[in-house]
């Protein structure tokens, strides 16, 4: 099993240089290579290969046009070769249908506000006794460890965000996971805007929406941004403060979905969810609420703690009647609109909550054992479970928290 786990380094102004030198160098020759296939499809020429790329760019780190290409390390010119031959494959399985479509690679722009650049194990970067990063032709960079990392990791990703921040990611390779106690309670969740989630056991989880409480302050931002001459500093100074907004509502949304999964793993032994269409409903009027909750995001992060941990993971089909089959007598009585929140059904006369009901239904339909409102729900098939065992960087066992995305 793979897990990614980030940090904050702090580069001083010296190194921030550093780094942005070598963005610029990684993103001229993503460019350069980009053009030469580009050119080679438009005049009918066969598919130019990387070790071809690759003989190109030595050659022209020779040169004086790309001499500076020299003052970064190689392996990151490398990876960014090895960058554009993803974006190539990706693009070409969307196109075979093996993965949803993408757009063909594009050029990439000075003024991207997302830059990262990747050092391999040839690189020689490492993690100093001290604590610091020492990245080759950079130097040691001052990192926040929240955590100890499982195992030796081969790659460091270096990102600088839109908001001006640094992070260091490292995906690592983990053994069997950390399987948790057997637990009793197994639930369903049916997700929304006025609740977050509901849960089949009667408990109702508000919504935070964090979005909605910070649009004051980044309407404040967005409009004194509007107002800087471009081009200018302070206009430059004005886009970071929107991306800082911003990035405080994302890491605010995050946290919650973090502390909530991870609730949720630890007390039940099994969990449903519902496959939601977010992209058609992220068209709609609600779009922007739909943005805010994250769903996709949360049941993702759902999904590989069960994995970690040992539990159960279930998704059922979006075309589930949940809202429309009573819990308790299993008859279904068509939709409803939206403001119906409870309803007596005509069959058994049981009062039912909306959001209740279809977290019970959810449960049903994954086959959980779940009891609400009366119902009783048979249990299905659990998963094998699976476990993660971690390592120091000296090699001594450990257990690992939460790694961040």
């Amino acid at each position: 099993m793979q897990l990614r786990y980030g940090f904050r380094p702090y580069p001083n102004g010296r190194q921030c240089a550093a780094l942005a030198r070598a963005f610029g160098c990684a993103r001229v020759v993503f460019n350069d290579a980009l053009r030469v296939r580009e050119d080679a499809r438009a005049a009918g020429l066969p598919y130019v290969p990387t070790a071809e790329l690759s003989k190109q760019l030595t050659a022209a780190k020779k040169t004086a046009e790309r001499a500076w290409l020299g003052e970064v390390s190689a392996v990151v010119l490398q990876q960014s070769l090895r960058d554009l031959d993803t974006a190539y494959r990706n693009f070409f399985d969307g196109l075979k249908g093996k993965r949803p479509k993408m757009g063909a690679p594009r050029f990439k722009s000075r003024k991207d506000t997302r830059q990262s650049i990747r050092f391999t194990a040839n690189a020689g970067w490492k993690i100093t006794p001290g604590g610091k990063l020492r990245l080759p032709k950079i130097g040691d960079v001052s990192v926040k460890w929240s955590r100890t990392l499982p195992s030796t990791p081969s790659t460091v990703t270096v990102v600088k965000d839109s908001a001006g921040r640094y992070f260091a990611s490292f995906v690592v390779e983990t053994g069997p996971c950390e399987v948790l106690p057997e637990t009793t309670p197994e639930i369903g969740i049916d997700l929304g805007l006025g609740h977050f989630a509901v849960l089949s056991d009667g408990e109702k989880i508000n919504s935070p929406r964090f979005l909605r409480r910070a649009e004051r302050k980044l309407k404040k931002a967005q409009r004194a941004l509007s107002r800087k001459a471009k081009g200018s500093k302070n206009r430059d100074k004005a886009r970071h403060r929107v991306a800082r907004a911003h990035a405080r509502v994302a890491d605010a949304r995050r946290e919650f979905h973090h502390q909530l999964s991870t609730k949720l793993i630890r007390e039940n032994q099994a969990i449903a969810v519902e496959d939601l269409a977010v992209k058609g409903l992220a068209r709609t009027r609600l779009a922007k609420s739909v943005h805010d909750a994250g769903w996709s995001a949360f049941t993702a992060m759902l999904e590989y703690k069960a994995t970690r941990y040992g539990r159960a993971f279930v998704r059922i089909g979006r075309f589930e009647p949940t809202s429309q089959v009573c819990s308790v007598c299993c008859v279904k009585d068509g939709p409803k609109p939206l403001h119906i929140r409870e309803w007596t059904c005509g069959a058994c006369g049981t009062v039912l909550d909306r959001d209740i009901n279809a977290a019970v239904n959810v449960a049903k339909a994954a086959g959980l054992a779940v009891t609400a409102c009366g119902a009783q729900v048979s249990p299905g098939l659990v998963p094998a479970q699976r476990g993660e065992a971690g390592t120091h960087r000296d090699g001594q066992p450990t257990v690992v928290g939460i790694p961040v995305l």
